[in-house]
């Protein structure tokens, strides 16, 4: 589960009342915009904290992927200056009971505010240009406190959404192309990092050899042939600093059924090799798929470095 702000404003009646959040993909003059860039990484399960009228008035849980959509009809003259082309969120909005300004309370959220894309200024008004940006935990546990028993319920409302399997190719292939446009776009890359990064997105390239230099084999299966295996990040390419998406350590070979699996946070590892299953999918359905029971599979231990990785995959994927 991960915690975003949105600064709706204009938009807010429309998609509030809509179940959605929009954006266009880029700018009016086509440049890009992190701050749209940011809605096709949201996943189903996160909490959307909706800022407008200078207060958090409502929590939204994310019910769906991003969907490549028109600008909402229903937009009309408050969307007059957006590019029709967009990402759209299908979100599950929650009244707060007693909305509450983050001015008021900026001595306590001021220090946890991110240094880089911060959703507010440091006297607690909106920042004109941001739309949708991720917070910490920590800043998110912050914002919850004034309405500890109302969010409890809307967490654990989150918690029980169930995955969708089907994201369209069309949004996989369109992503893959605005990543590596942002990685050869960046100017404190070198050329040859910029390769080998988009090659760690394929787990191919510098990646796969350090990986393969580490994992020999699927753990499950044993299957050696590097032809039937996956190169796969533990913590996940999106989460990780441009040094942990090189690293070997970060990531596992699998083959494709418990590649899906682990990626989907269905099943984790504890450090010792313990293999963990997400009550969210049957132990009959997994032994129906791998063809032996997973309960008390031990698959070996990890390395230290590797239980680190692992350690965020427990934490903030697994289900």
């Amino acid at each position: 589960m991960a915690f975003w702000w949105v600064n709706q404003n204009k938009s807010s009646e429309y998609e509030i009342a809509g179940g959605y959040l929009w954006s266009p993909k880029r700018k009016k003059n086509g440049a890009k915009n992190y701050f749209y860039d940011t809605m096709a990484a949201v996943e189903v399960g996160d909490i959307i904290f909706s800022f407008y009228k200078t207060k958090i008035q409502h929590l939204g849980v994310a019910t769906h992927a991003a969907l490549s959509t028109h600008k909402p009809v229903e937009f009309g003259e408050a969307g007059k200056d957006w590019d029709n082309d967009g990402w759209l969120v299908k979100v599950a909005w929650y009244k707060i009971p007693t909305p509450f300004r983050p001015a008021d309370m900026m001595e306590t959220i001021a220090p946890l505010l991110p240094h880089k894309y911060a959703p507010l200024q440091t006297n607690g008004r909106g920042l004109q240009g941001v739309y949708l940006t991720g917070i910490s935990d920590v800043l998110a546990t912050a914002l919850l406190a004034p309405m500890r028993n109302f969010a409890e319920g809307i967490i654990s409302l989150a918690a029980t959404q169930p995955q969708d399997p089907t994201i369209a190719d069309q949004i996989r292939a369109e992503m893959e192309d605005r990543m590596t446009e942002i990685i050869n776009s960046s100017t404190e890359l070198k050329p040859t990092e910029k390769q080998a990064l988009i090659m760690s997105r394929r787990g191919q390239g510098k990646f796969r050899e350090r990986l393969e230099g580490i994992e020999h084999c699927c753990r499950f299966t044993g299957i050696t042939d590097s032809r039937l295996l996956r190169a796969s990040h533990i913590k996940p390419w999106r989460d990780s600093s441009n040094e942990e998406r090189l690293d070997g350590n970060n990531g596992l070979l699998l083959t494709p059924d418990f590649d899906h699996l682990f990626d989907k946070g269905l099943i984790s590892f504890e450090d010792n090799g313990t293999v963990l299953i997400s009550t969210k999918v049957s132990h009959g359905d997994l032994e129906a798929l791998c063809g032996y029971s997973l309960v008390e599979k031990n698959v070996g231990p990890f390395s230290e470095r590797q239980a680190v990785f692992l350690q965020y995959h427990r934490r903030k994927i697994f289900q």
